[in-house]
């Protein structure tokens, strides 16, 4: 039976697609086969060596040691798209929040509680001062065209802005996904000078940290209105709040509060409610469901952040063995496995092997069960970080 340990509360719905008779679930478990998290900082955990995988329900892994957990042979996944359409919705929030005063025009009518029959004329009166634009006609830059950044440029196109998108890493998929009137800059600075609004959709790197700051900002047009429901590190709240007060950028909408930013009529900050909906949570862990059991059940590999994608399309050989192995990306690696497989005479029936950077992934069936001794063995051979027989 596999044990899964929830650092953080899962959705149901997600946790209901494990077979119970085949899967232990708890918060508090001994020797975990694997871990289900969303927000919990594992930066300082130390994991049973038991520990095959970690599944981030959600698409961010800045609370987990990506790199170190990779040196350990333990595969981290996230679920990519899983809450796109959530957070896609609070960037088009966003979009209107920046262009209409909703929120000034809401604290104003307010003010008028205990007035009576005198509100209706003196909202009325009062609406001037609340004056916003609209969205059609606009153009729309998006900095990241992933699976969040598609679906807002898409449904930007829908509500009639011109949308231009900037991404170096484009994939083919993300592209296909994309509406063909959104228009695909080659360089940075040409979204920059053309947005009236900018969103921004990448992951927080030590290459993206602060990535909005003065050099960005002077390239950007006059006026425009940012968006920022992927990250607070990728923003200097310094850099665009001096540029709020010099008028070069008109307001922030941010899922990222701090205290620098509060009370200013000019910034929107939110608690970080990209993904906040019951439907984004299910989505979420679903797919890290399915990861995990994916790779515990056949060793199958998808939407690591660690480590490649790595499958074999046929099923275990019958009353065989599959091995995976996590080893190091050199030289000669393959060489000794089949070299240690060979002295236990046995054969093998299928072999893939992945890489990424200085990490790979080998899949290995062979006809039979493979014993200790021949474990032992592969585990020893130089550049093997972690093997794991599956039995058929």
């Amino acid at each position: 039976m596999y044990k899964i340990q929830t650092l953080d509360r899962i959705s149901a719905v997600g946790l209901d697609k494990f077979p119970r008779g085949e899967y232990e679930i708890a918060s508090e478990i001994m020797k975990p086969d694997a871990i289900l998290v969303r927000s919990h900082d594992m930066l300082s955990m130390e994991l049973d060596e038991n520990v095959k995988a970690v599944a981030r329900a959600g698409a961010g892994v800045n609370n987990i040691p990506c790199k170190d957990l990779a040196a350990k042979g333990v595969v981290v996944f996230n679920t990519p798209g899983a809450n796109a359409n959530a957070v896609k919705e609070l960037v088009i929030l966003g979009l209107l929040m920046a262009s209409r005063p909703v929120i000034a025009a809401n604290k104003f009518c307010n003010g008028l509680a205990g007035k009576g029959a005198e509100i209706a004329t003196l909202a009325e009166k009062g609406k001037k001062d609340y004056i916003g634009n609209e969205l059609k006609g606009k153009t729309l830059g998006v900095i990241g065209l992933g699976a969040i950044g598609a679906q807002v440029a898409n449904t930007a196109i829908e509500l009639g802005m011109n949308v231009v998108g900037y991404d170096p890493f484009l994939s083919i998929d993300a592209a296909w996904s994309l509406n063909h009137m959104v228009k695909h800059a080659e360089t940075l600075d040409t979204v920059l000078a053309k947005a009236d609004y900018l969103t921004f959709h990448v992951p927080e790197t030590p290459d993206t940290k602060g990535f909005v700051n003065a050099n960005t900002i002077k390239n950007m047009k006059d006026g425009v209105r940012l968006i920022n429901i992927a990250r607070g590190g990728l923003v200097n709240n310094e850099d665009v709040l001096a540029a709020i007060n010099s008028g070069k950028v008109s307001c922030m909408v941010t899922d990222f509060a701090a205290e620098e930013l509060l009370n200013n009529d000019k910034v929107i900050c939110m608690p970080h409610l990209g993904a906040s909906t019951p439907e984004a949570e299910d989505n979420c862990a679903v797919m890290a469901v399915k990861e995990l059991r994916d790779f515990l059940e056949t060793g199958a590999i998808k939407n690591s952040v660690n480590y490649p994608k790595c499958k074999m399309d046929n099923a275990i050989p019958k009353n065989g063995t599959r091995l995976c192995i996590a080893h190091k990306n050199v030289p000669n690696m393959i060489a000794q496995f089949t070299s240690v497989l060979g002295e236990a005479k046995l054969n093998i029936a299928g072999m893939v092997d992945q890489n990424r950077g200085d990490i790979a992934y080998c899949m290995i069936d062979v006809d039979g069960k493979v014993e200790d001794a021949t474990l032992t063995a592969l585990g020893s051979a130089d550049g093997v970080i972690k093997v794991r027989p599956i039995y058929a």
